[in-house]
């Protein structure tokens, strides 16, 4: 096994340990609790580095949103690993360009809904965790469009002032239909 694996490894072991405390409030500070889903509950301030850590993330999703991953090479250390839906994909600009930015030719419109979004730092590393759902539409209107249930873990690294992703994992499933 590979350091990357089990660093990875880890760093899910971790996303999940911390998921699990967050199902009940905690405190991040005196009087503060934080919830999943919840922005910030009363009383959290937002630190300076869960601010820079969301910026990051978001840009993210907003670029996929927007179908211009042009710049999101400057989102993620240059050895990051990705892993996506059972794969191991490599380093993010492996990533881009045999998978995400191929992929981007031939989509119509790709949105995200009920997105949320956990931030956890323990000194220069936080952990992240998303829900979401996606809508997929693709230039060939032949083809159905694309609907799922999504999550995404990830781990951001701090190296000197700049926070970026150094582990990303992100898998999907297809929405269960009320019947």
């Amino acid at each position: 096994m590979s350091f990357r694996s089990a660093l990875a490894g880890s760093a899910l072991a971790a996303i999940l340990a911390t998921s699990a405390q967050a199902q009940a409030p905690h405190s991040h500070a005196p009087g503060s609790t934080h919830t999943p889903g919840s922005a910030h509950a009363p009383g959290h301030a937002q630190t300076a580095d869960e601010a820079q850590v969301r910026t990051v993330v978001t840009a993210y999703k907003d670029a996929i949103i927007r179908m211009d991953v042009s710049q999101t090479t400057a989102l993620f250390w240059e050895d990051s690993a990705i892993f996506e839906n059972g794969g191991v994909e490599g380093t993010f600009a492996y990533y881009l360009e045999h998978h995400l930015g191929p992929e981007f030719t031939d989509l119509a419109g790709f949105e995200f809904r009920n997105h949320e979004m956990t931030v956890e730092i323990d000194g220069d590393t936080a952990f992240v965790s998303e829900t979401y759902t996606y809508h997929i539409t693709f230039k060939d209107t032949a083809r159905e469009p694309i609907e799922r249930r999504g999550v995404a873990t990830s781990v951001l690294r701090k190296r000197g002032d700049e926070w970026r992703f150094d582990i990303y994992h992100s898998s999907a499933r297809p929405l269960r239909r009320a019947t």
